[in-house]
């Protein structure tokens, strides 16, 4: 007895299941490429190689491996973006504890100073270095960080270095002046070390340089102020 001759969707079923695979082989293919351009020359030569083993696959294997290779692409990139956020985050996170030094400085010698001037002139500093606290925490809080309210460990040694120095010696207008240019330098330092960080760009950026430049101003005013005395 002959069997059935095949009817034409038995027929044509193999055939549509083979141009849906090719289909999809090549979705996934120029997704790989599309992929392969954002990520370093070295992952792109190792990435090359891949698809030269992919076109000797089967079909099927094509399908999968392809959706696999643009999803290895993937998450190349996606780590690097977020490491650039944490970078930055902590950059901003340390500059804001030597500003907050900052103000734990000035305040200090808003205490401590005789002078009224001079008093008042602290003062500014102390309003300036809240403000950029402020601001760098403002930064921070954007891209998913947490407010830093810190200081940093050196700064509160140094202030019970100046607190015992205090009660053995006094501290005069000089004193407190020359205190006060090593807190500058020091900030100036710190913002300079976060200014090298590759990953701050930006507004971010445009704000601690211009923080910096008027650290630098009311350093050379500092010494200005020690020469006169």
């Amino acid at each position: 007895m002959k069997s059935p001759a095949p009817t034409s969707d038995t027929t044509d079923k193999p055939k549509d299941l083979l141009e849906q695979a090719t289909a999809a082989t090549n979705e996934a293919k120029d997704k790989a490429l599309n992929l392969l351009n954002q990520v370093p020359d070295s992952v792109q030569e190792a990435s090359t190689k891949a698809l030269g083993a992919f076109k000797k696959l089967s079909s099927t294997q094509k399908a999968v491996g392809g959706a696999l290779l643009a999803a290895g692409l993937a998450y190349l990139i996606a780590p690097k973006k977020k490491g650039k956020a944490k970078r930055k985050a902590a950059a901003l996170d340390e500059l804001v504890l030597f500003v907050n030094d900052r103000i734990e400085g000035y305040k200090r010698a808003v205490d401590e100073t005789k002078d009224g001037d001079l008093r008042a002139y602290y003062q500014q500093l102390v309003n300036q270095s809240r403000q950029f606290a402020k601001e760098l925490n403002q930064f921070l809080t954007r891209d998913g960080g947490e407010r830093e309210t810190g200081t940093t460990l050196k700064g509160k040694l140094y202030r019970k270095l100046m607190d015992a120095q205090a009660v053995v010696t006094g501290r005069d207008e000089k004193a407190i002046l020359a205190a006060n240019i090593y807190g500058e330098r020091w900030a100036i330092k710190a913002y300079k070390k976060t200014l090298r960080r590759k990953a701050l760009k930006g507004d971010v950026r445009e704000a601690v340089s211009s923080q910096l430049a008027q650290s630098k101003k009311t350093y050379k005013k500092l010494k200005e102020l020690v020469a006169k005395q």
